[in-house]
């Protein structure tokens, strides 16, 4: 087995586990008819505060909230832990909980805490890197895997990345060289002073090159065209890119793999996590691990994806969601709202009472 391939074997293996730890979905956050505040865990409603809370924000792995005295608190499913004693700056993605009190960002990262520094400026987090500039050192940092990467530093005026995704980020140098940072390593695109409109998932980045006038992508710590040509279009995913072609028509490219999904250039089409999502000749469509699905006959009026799941109004004016290959009704009623995490889906009703469909079943709370 050569380098090569035994990089390529040791990223699907990573990117399996990563991925399949996404979908295992730890906690549904809601806030009940009473007022409390629960999570939605293995067929059972959760008690987590019996006093108000506010500002939840959950992803796929946690929940982070405000409780009624003002304390930052992060619940894993497991255990809560308060993070801070004030009402802090936080965010939260599906792996990490970031905070900022004054000029210091924190980070709670699967238990454990950590100060990423005591001056910031602006900061991205994602699933699973968070992306600072540290102004102590003029620098652009990079928290990933349990350790902090410096991308640049600068005597004069630090630039923010050009692109920051769930696992990369896309940077110039201080030499306006353009750079890219994926699983640890800085990697060179020998190119000076060029203007890319990068667009980046999880391992995978895109980006028409305006030197070579190609259409490229960086892949398995490689740089590859895919296209002679510029192309109109282009959008990454977990592991892949979907793009319009110069004939116009939707293409999807991973793992050395080009596969035309359709024949028409889309009304409309937008790639999230693991789902391309289109319109074609009024119909809706998505692709998920290599196979198409038509979804609806019309334009759903609103709709969201994560992970591999779609969910949409449906022609009722409910709510509706492909999952696992199936189009599933998850309600009829009107004026409700909707959230995924993981795989499961929660539909809040008129009523502020809720449906959570998860796992094939349907509970009510």
């Amino acid at each position: 087995m050569s380098i090569f391939e035994a990089m390529k074997l040791t990223v699907f293996i990573s990117t399996f586990l990563l991925v399949s730890t996404v979908y295992t979905q730890k906690v549904i956050p809601f806030v009940d008819f009473n007022n409390f505040f629960q999570c939605f865990q293995n067929g059972m409603m959760v008690p987590v505060e019996l006093q108000p809370v506010k500002n939840i924000k959950g992803g796929d792995n946690l929940v982070a909230y405000i409780d009624f005295r003002g304390n930052l608190i992060v619940y894993d499913g497991k255990v809560k832990k308060t993070l801070v004693n004030i009402e802090a700056e936080f965010e939260v993605s599906d792996n990490f909980v970031v905070w900022k009190v004054a000029e210091t960002l924190n980070l709670w990262d699967a238990g454990n805490l950590k100060t990423l520094t005591n001056n910031v400026r602006n900061y991205w987090v994602k699933d699973h890197i968070v992306v600072f500039e540290d102004m102590r050192y003029n620098a652009l940092q990079v928290y990933y895997a349990g350790e902090i990467y410096t991308l640049v530093t600068s005597t004069g005026t630090l630039s923010p990345p050009e692109f920051v995704s769930d696992n990369m980020v896309a940077f110039k140098d201080n030499g306006s060289f353009n750079k890219v940072f994926w699983r640890g390593e800085i990697y060179e695109l020998e190119v000076w002073q060029s203007s890319y409109n990068f667009h980046a998932g999880v391992d995978m980045l895109a980006f028409n090159d305006p030197v070579n006038g190609t259409f490229a992508v960086f892949e398995f710590g490689e740089f590859k065209d895919l296209e002679e040509l510029h192309v109109s279009k282009y959008l990454c995913g977990r592991g892949f890119v979907a793009y319009e072609n110069p004939n116009g028509e939707l293409m999807y490219y991973s793992d050395g793999e080009r596969i035309k999904i359709s024949n028409y250039a889309p009304d409309e089409w937008t790639v999230t996590d693991d789902v391309v999502f289109w319109m074609e000749n009024g119909n809706a469509y998505a692709y998920i691990d290599n196979k198409k699905y038509q979804i609806a006959n019309f334009k759903p009026k609103d709709f969201l994806i994560k992970n591999k799941v779609v969910t949409f109004r449906n022609i009722m004016g409910g709510v509706s969601a492909l999952i696992d290959g199936k189009i599933i009704t998850i309600t009829e009623q009107l004026d409700t709202e909707y959230e995924i995490y993981g795989n499961s889906v929660l539909v809040k009703l008129f009523n502020n009472t809720y449906i959570i469909y998860s796992k094939g079943k349907k509970y009510r709370a």
